[in-house]
C-alpha cells in the first residue's frame, strides 16, 4: 500500500484544526457531531487539539457500503444527536468527495435548529466534489483515489492504520483473498 499522507503530517495538520477551530469558537457554544464510523479517529485527536470547551456528539451517515468504492444512496440515522438548537455545530467527517453526504447531514442537522452549522473534514477529494460548496475546514486536499486509514476503510478493515495510504490493486487482491479464504 502506498503511504499518501505520513501520520506526522496528519499529527501536524489536526494540531492546525484545533487552533483555527478554538480561535473561531472562541466563547460560543460548540458541538462537534462526529459522523460514524469514519470520524472516531479524526474526532479523538481534533478534540484533544482544541482549546474551548465542547460538547461531543455522534450521528451515522453511510454513502459506502462495504466493498462499494464509488458512493451509493445516503442513510443517516440521528438517534445519538443529542439537542442542538442555540449551539454551534461542526459537522465533522473523514472525507469529503462528491459532498453529497455533507449535504445531506447539513439538512438534516438544520432540524435540530442550530445556531450555526459548519463543516470540518480530514480528506478533500475537490474534483469530484458536485455539491456547490466546500468544507469550511479541510486537512489535505486528496487525488481521486481509494483511501484507507486513519479511520478510512475498506470492507470495515484499515481503519486502525496511522496514515493515509492509497489501495492498489494487489492490496483489493490480497482482501479478497483473505475474505473468501
Amino acid at each position: 500500500m502506498k503511504v499518501l499522507i505520513s501520520e506526522q503530517e496528519i499529527q501536524r495538520r489536526v494540531e492546525e484544526l484545533g487552533r483555527q477551530i478554538s480561535e473561531t469558537y472562541s466563547g460560543r457554544p460548540l458541538t462537534i457531531l462526529g459522523v460514524l464510523t469514519g470520524s472516531i479517529v479524526l474526532l479523538a485527536d481534533l478534540i484533544r487539539a482544541t482549546e474551548v470547551p465542547l460538547r461531543v456528539a455522534l450521528i451515522q451517515a453511510a454513502s459506502y457500503h462495504g466493498t462499494d468504492t464509488t458512493p451509493g444512496e445516503l442513510s443517516i440515522n440521528a438517534d445519538l444527536v443529542p439537542d442542538l438548537k442555540g449551539r454551534d455545530v461542526l459537522i465533522l467527517d473523514d472525507i469529503f468527495d462528491t459532498g453529497n453526504t455533507m449535504a445531506g447531514l447539513m439538512e438534516r442537522i438544520k432540524d435540530f435548529e442550530p445556531l450555526s452549522v459548519a463543516t470540518a473534514v480530514l480528506l478533500w477529494k475537490s474534483d469530484r466534489t458536485v455539491v456547490d460548496f466546500q468544507p469550511d475546514y479541510f486537512g489535505f486536499r486528496i487525488p481521486d483515489e481509494f483511501v484507507v486509514g486513519y479511520g478510512l476503510d475498506y470492507d470495515d478493515e484499515y481503519r486502525h492504520l496511522p496514515y493515509i495510504g492509497v489501495m492498489e490493486s494487489s492490496d483489493l487482491e490480497e482482501h479478497t483473498k483473505k475474505v473468501d479464504g
